[in-house]
């Protein structure tokens, strides 16, 4: 190839400048007509800005040490650009670019990072990482690609190039252009930060571009079907027996606690005979991994004789994929006459609020059942429902009923 393919340029970013008036320098490497850029780290007052030149203005002595640092800076690039040249014999503006920026070792780069993380992730799945964590991992993963080749142009981002405006500049994409809300965006950055702070801790980056940046989740509230509305599912009818089958499934959720995804884990195995006679559910939540054993209400205990030999092997329950499950429940709702945006995950906040906590359920109970690994997962739901207030006090005031008579008697 030509050398004179070959340029560097050095050039102000005009349309980001600082708080403090200085605007960024930034680099341009040119080869064969393709370009590359990246941040040279250094801010400059424009006016002392030499366009033609490339470099600033005078002789004073932040003049001078800015250009000291971008003659080092195209140094390294020529050095790079030579050293590619003499072992590949072909050379590219994004190669010179990250041979530059260190990105040619394995694991410098953020997305190299992010992909050996995920292909490790992915061999824990089902042992000690659920599925849909992992997902979220790629997803993020996804996410982090799109953004910087929307942003930077460029495939992969050095390791040291991250700083607190890249990690702002990708909450802003996610809101923007993702259109995402406060709590997906805190759900996606939470991953992203555990892939950095790898990084840090391998030796691969020195600086946490995450150590100013704060999000907080913002507090749901946590949606849950009455009894009413339970009642009214329930004396639902269907002409497709899909909307049958999905509508019994919720109800089955409403009735024992479980999520979609582990009510599908579900073998004949887990239904077992406790010391009590009673018939229980005995599984691991594959949310966190955590025990949870349920003892089975009349209403799920019916559904599964139901559904007994519909199911494929030792499947305790003939459970359709959850895109099904999710898109059917709303059309079965609708169908009933409930007015709610239902969500399949609303039959276990029903189980925690209208069938537990309401009839009198201690929370500490509650907590087991629904496999929480804190109470405090719990305790959300205790803020929900007014008529378990109502009845609380009810059975407070019949039990000092007695002791206010002879209050209000001797007052």
């Amino acid at each position: 190839m030509n050398r004179s393919t070959f340029r560097v340029l050095f050039y102000l970013k005009r349309n980001a400048p600082k708080k403090n008036g200085l605007v960024p320098v930034m680099c341009r490497i040119t080869v064969n007509g393709k370009i590359s850029q990246f941040s040279c780290k250094l801010d400059v007052e424009e006016k002392l800005w030499n366009v033609s030149l490339g470099r600033m203005s005078g002789r004073s002595i932040v003049a001078q040490e800015t250009n000291r640092m971008l003659d080092k800076i195209r140094i390294g690039i020529n050095k790079a650009y030579q050293e590619i040249m003499d072992r590949d014999g072909y050379v590219s503006a994004e190669k010179v670019r990250n041979a530059f920026l260190g990105m040619g070792q394995n694991h410098k780069t953020l997305l190299a990072v992010f992909r050996q993380h995920n292909e490790d992730y992915a061999r824990q799945v089902g042992k000690m990482k659920s599925q849909r964590s992992y997902w979220k991992y790629c997803t993020v993963y996804d996410h982090l690609e799109e953004f910087i080749k929307h942003r930077y142009k460029v495939s992969d981002i050095a390791l040291r190039e991250l700083s607190p405006a890249f990690i702002t500049d990708f909450e802003l994409f996610l809101r923007t252009e993702k259109n995402h809300c406060t709590n997906t965006v805190w759900s996606y950055m939470m991953p992203f930060r555990s892939i950095i702070y790898t990084a840090i801790n391998n030796g691969w980056l020195q600086r946490d571009p995450f150590y100013a940046y704060r999000i907080t989740k913002e507090e749901t509230k946590k949606g849950f079907l009455t009894k009413e509305e339970i009642t009214m599912l329930i004396n639902g009818t269907f002409k497709k027996k899909s909307y049958e089958l999905i509508r019994d499934l919720f109800i089955f959720c409403c009735f024992s606690g479980l999520s979609w995804r582990d009510m599908y884990n579900l073998t004949t195995d887990n239904l077992q005979t406790s010391f009590d006679g009673h018939l229980w559910i005995k599984t691991n939540r594959q949310k966190t991994g955590t025990e949870t054993n349920i003892r089975l209400l009349d209403t799920a205990k019916h559904i599964i004789e139901k559904y007994q030999s519909l199911a494929e092997g030792n499947k305790l329950l003939p459970v359709p994929c959850y895109a099904n499950c999710r898109h059917g429940i709303k059309a079965v709702a609708k169908l009933c006459g409930i007015q709610k945006n239902v969500c399949w995950h609303q039959s276990r906040h029903s189980y925690a609020t209208t069938i537990c906590l309401s009839n009198g359920v201690p929370i500490e109970t509650l907590s087991k059942l629904m496999g929480h690994t804190s109470i405090r997962s719990t305790q959300i739901y205790a803020k929900i429902t007014a008529e378990k207030v109502s009845n609380d006090i009810e059975n407070l005031s019949k039990q000092i009923e007695s002791l206010e008579t002879f209050i209000c008697k001797a007052i």
